[in-house]
């Protein structure tokens, strides 16, 4: 992983976006959600450490991730929801902790979970080939092993790192990609199948076709069927354009401008001048990337939600709601990941954090960054949405960021701040 990507944080597309790039193309306080609102709730555990995490909120939103939403959930009580966001983007909307956000690869997590419960069924197994179920569409398929593609070990490469894809991914070129021709513009193997964890989003994509293959039907069906319609995730959808539902709130997603972002990845590769993202320019050298088209993340990071809904998700998952015990524990069987905080299962995380070890996944599209966990029972859970994803590479940002993260997870887990963290 780059330089600029930290662990625990990354993009559907991964650090090394920035070689790509480089080599393939020339405030105050405004929206308070746990405040004056039964809506919001409030948890009376321990109001000072509450206090203190809508502060770290306002700070992080301050210094660079601009818009935040944290919802904690211990399991005991009413949920404590903050919703933070700078000054300046109040004229594009007034961030509520209950807004739509683009998960990204949080979306993985629902696609192994959805993959092992064909397994359950004996439709899908562990070690059927790629080959076998989509011939000559996988490239080695013969070799890599869908428990492979789950837990990204087949040493397949990301089709974002291509020339072909870039200007997709930057809203430069509106196009619709099929899965098909992304697995078609798929580096080649960067590793011996099996040996090694490697990111890929082109696993995922392999495993949403093999899910409709085995099933007959489109995922975007089976993810409502098996997952948000039995769960009640009410505002959570695959996305197939630019577009968010008519009607709904959702959160606006900025990344910094060309000259901003030149500056930002200096340390790790020279941009051309000019690069960067397509939107409406916004104060303080930001674009506005919500308009741009996720849907090429499809089985890899399509996925709508929002912070309450996800939550919901994942504690159903980790408590053993929506698989057998013999998946349940294939899917938290982890090979190292270290630059993921701790270990890969099939489609989860395991991130050893400073206040005790947590369950999730980490997500990011242009203008939109989440890291979403549960401790091992699945009773407790922590959601940090932020409406930036390069924004808060920049040092200060980076650091306040993470200071929010720190002290939401162990709010969830009812651990004290570690007393290194800054003050809040």
């Amino acid at each position: 992983m780059s330089a600029f990507t930290s662990s625990r944080r990354h993009w559907v597309c991964r650090g090394a976006l920035t070689t790509a790039l480089a080599t393939c193309m020339g405030a105050a306080l405004v929206s308070c959600s746990d405040t004056g609102s039964e809506e919001a709730g409030r948890s009376v555990a321990s109001p000072a450490a509450d206090t203190q995490l809508a502060n770290l909120a306002q700070q992080a939103a301050d210094t660079g991730s601009l818009g935040v939403i944290v919802r904690v959930d211990t399991g005991d009580g009413k949920p404590v929801e903050v919703a933070r966001q700078a000054a300046w983007t109040a004229d594009d909307h007034t961030i509520a902790a209950g807004d739509r956000f683009r998960v990204g690869s949080n979306t993985k997590t629902v696609t192994a979970t959805l993959v092992l419960q064909q397994i359950a069924e004996k439709r899908i197994s562990l070690d059927d080939t790629a080959e076998k179920w989509l011939p000559g569409l996988v490239e080695g398929g013969q070799d890599i092993t869908v428990r492979m593609l789950l837990n990204h070990t087949s040493g397949l490469g990301d089709f974002l790192l291509t020339p072909k894809f870039l200007a997709s991914l930057t809203g430069r070129q509106e196009r619709t990609w099929t899965p098909e021709q992304l697995l078609a513009i798929t580096p080649q193997q960067e590793s011996v199948p099996g040996e090694t964890y490697s990111y890929s989003n082109a696993n995922y994509e392999a495993l949403g076709l093999i899910l409709e293959k085995a099933t007959g039907r489109p995922l975007a069906d089976l993810i409502e069927e098996k997952i948000t319609e039995p769960l009640g995730m009410k505002n959570s959808y695959l996305a197939t354009d630019g577009d968010w539902d008519t009607g709904a709130r959702h959160v606006t997603g900025y990344e910094p401008d060309a000259g901003r972002l030149k500056t930002i990845l200096s340390g790790v590769v020279d941009l051309p001048e000019g690069v960067g993202f397509t939107g409406p320019e916004r104060p303080q050298g930001n674009i506005d990337t919500s308009a741009i088209d996720p849907s090429w993340s499809w089985a890899a990071g399509g996925m709508v939600s929002t912070a309450q809904d996800w939550q919901r998700f994942l504690t159903a998952l980790i408590s053993g709601e929506l698989l057998p015990e013999a998946q349940m524990k294939q899917m938290r069987t982890t090979v190292d990941a270290p630059e993921e905080g701790g270990g890969y299962g099939l489609g989860l995380m395991r991130v050893d954090t400073s206040c005790g070890t947590v369950w999730g996944h980490t997500g990011g599209l242009p203008g939109y960054s989440s890291e979403i966990y549960t401790d091992a029972s699945g009773r407790r859970s922590v959601a940090v949405l932020t409406s930036t994803n390069f924004g808060i590479k920049e040092e200060k940002a980076a650091a306040a960021n993470k200071a929010l993260v720190e002290a939401a997870t162990c709010r969830m887990l009812g651990e004290p701040k570690p007393s290194d963290s800054p003050a809040g």
